[in-house]
């Protein structure tokens, strides 16, 4: 029997995606065989979230080739405790976890690597883990450098995370997840993939959440100031990409690992999903053109934040006045080329983001914020 997988996150703006491209592939997105695994195992909190996932399949699947939902079921258990998830995975066969939930911590990731472990050694054969992180881990927030291009497949990015120092206290909690999870991974025979998502844009096509939690916090500052700011001096820029080939390159990877193949994993194994960088000047100017529009603000006008707006700039965001920079600026050189390696092309240009991107973007936020 081929193996099965399990998807944490299913109900958010990547996973449900990923859902949504698997059940209806087209063009570059066509990569991943039925036949290649058994069931995809939703990790749901409720039984409402459960009954949603399921209509959704069900309606989703009439419009797509698989007409069984893909194999995607829900799953509830308490993956916290590594018995439960041990005898949870055994039982169902589970040898792929992809981890979309959360990377400001290692709690989650550390009962499900070792019960993967323990899985290894009773029935055998690979196993492999994913863990969803963000380009913000490879960039200025981080002590990352920024005085050149920094490639997913460099062969000293392990090391590069180990020494990087985040100016934030509360940044270099991510950080030190990325290493935790490649180092517990190591240990219990587990192969490992950190994957970044960067300024990630477009309409989620899953059961929940549709909207990016990045541009949503542009628009949140710009409707409690009527404005949109810059925070940072000069032009930095950051990768971007859009949501369908975000979740694209996951279902490379999981193809990759289902038919076998050697593709780099453990210290050589982070993956960008983006087909180049803008910058954030200009990315702020086409948010506000559209913004404009909508009556959302007074002038399409960007100018730097004061200190006496980044503080109401923090208000909107719910944060500190020195986080603002971290959800809506910095440098990132952070470039993509492992997906590359496993066949993975975007269908997106990076000056998507910049154009018709940019008013569908602002018209889905607001419709979908509350």
């Amino acid at each position: 029997m081929p193996p099965s997988i399990l998807l944490t996150g299913a109900s958010g703006y990547l996973g449900g995606t990923i859902l949504s491209q698997l059940l209806n592939p087209h063009g570059t997105k066509a990569i991943l065989s039925r036949s290649a695994y058994n069931k995809i195992y939703c990790l749901v909190r409720n039984d409402v979230q459960a009954d949603s996932l399921n209509k959704w399949v069900a309606a989703s699947s009439k419009a797509g080739k698989h007409q069984d939902g893909g194999g995607i079921e829900p799953i509830m258990f308490d993956y916290l405790n590594i018995d439960e998830a041990e005898r949870t995975l055994r039982e169902k066969g589970i040898s792929v976890v992809f981890y979309l939930i959360d990377a400001f911590s290692d709690k989650g990731q550390r009962p499900l690597i070792e019960a993967l472990g323990k899985v290894k050694s009773l029935v055998g054969g690979d196993v492999h883990f994913l863990h969803t992180t963000g380009a913000k881990i490879f960039s200025s927030h981080t002590g990352t450098p920024i005085d050149r291009p920094l490639h997913d497949d460099d062969p000293e990015l392990y090391e590069i995370q180990k020494k990087s120092k985040a100016p934030l206290d509360k940044m270099q909690v991510p950080v030190d997840t990325n290493n935790t999870v490649i180092e517990l991974c190591e240990k219990y025979g587990v192969k490992s993939y950190i994957f970044a998502p960067c300024i990630v844009y477009g309409r989620g096509e899953g059961f929940g959440n549709p909207i990016s939690i990045q541009t949503k916090a542009i628009v949140q500052c710009a409707k409690a100031l009527r404005r949109v700011y810059a925070v940072d001096e000069g032009e930095p820029s950051w990768p971007v990409c859009h949501v369908v080939d975000t979740a694209s390159l996951y279902l490379f990877i999981l193809s990759a690992i289902l038919s076998g193949s050697n593709l780099p994993s453990g210290k050589q194994g982070y993956y960008l999903a983006s087909p180049g960088v803008v910058k954030w000047i200009d990315l702020y100017r086409s948010m506000a053109k559209h913004l404009l529009k909508a009556g959302v603000i007074d002038t399409d006008e960007v100018v730097l934040a004061d200190e006496k707006i980044l503080e109401e700039m923090a208000k909107a965001l719910q944060c500190e006045p020195s986080f603002v920079g971290v959800q809506v600026g910095g440098m990132c050189t952070f470039q993509a080329r492992n997906g590359q390696k496993i066949g993975w092309a975007p269908e997106f240009k990076a000056k998507h983001a910049l154009a018709e991107g940019a008013e569908e973007e602002v018209k889905l936020l607001l419709a979908n914020m509350k």
